[in-house]
């Protein structure tokens, strides 16, 4: 059975699912009725972290443009352009056994491709989630609902990985940025 956190909780991934190395970071939403006349894309992200919080190289920034890491650790599985329909609109697969030393924390973001030009923003999107899934059995781990705490917001780190000595941990994060993409680029240590 799942374990449904709230913003902030933090939950061991891995001590308590033993033998657990491979998982699926499945991300929801949907768009509300809205009359803006153009499309609403929403785009996952994984940004693999140093110990300093930043991205050391942008091949540990994936994305639908850079689908697979620099140690092959997290893949990005497509862009939904959409959001239509049931389930996870974007999935991220991350081999815990398999990603670098080098890298701390793992945190995962949704933004809405083009908010600004499009006057968009996560105050038009409902039902926002992300899960962490048994790659193996797909048995729902974690499951974090973000809520409707966000208006002007154009991305969302809803979550990150991270190591705590040897094991791997969840912590449910829910942040907000108004300046999209570029805003989670340059927290991260990304030139934009």
């Amino acid at each position: 059975m799942a374990i449904n956190l709230q913003k902030g909780q933090k939950v061991d991934l891995t001590k308590s699912n033993p033998g657990l190395t491979k998982i699926i970071i499945g991300l929801g939403w949907d768009v509300n009725k809205y009359d803006s006349g153009k499309e609403f894309d929403l785009d996952a992200a994984a940004f693999m972290l140093n110990a300093e919080g930043k991205v050391a190289d942008d091949k540990y920034f994936v994305f639908y443009n850079n689908p697979k890491s620099a140690d092959g650790s997290v893949t990005h599985t497509g862009d939904n352009r959409s959001g239509v329909g049931d389930g996870d609109d974007e999935q991220i697969i991350v081999d815990l056994a398999v990603v670098a030393n080098s890298i701390a924390k793992i945190s995962f973001g949704i933004t809405i491709h083009e908010a600004k030009e499009r006057k968009q923003n996560f105050g038009q999107v409902s039902n926002a989630y992300v899960r962490v899934l048994n790659e193996a059995s797909g048995e729902e781990l974690i499951r974090y609902d973000l809520g409707e705490d966000f208006s002007v917001e154009t991305a969302v780190v809803v979550g990150e990985l991270y190591r705590n000595n040897a094991e791997w941990k969840f912590n449910a994060i829910g942040s907000g940025y108004q300046n999209g993409l570029a805003g989670l680029c340059q927290d991260f240590g990304l030139d934009v």
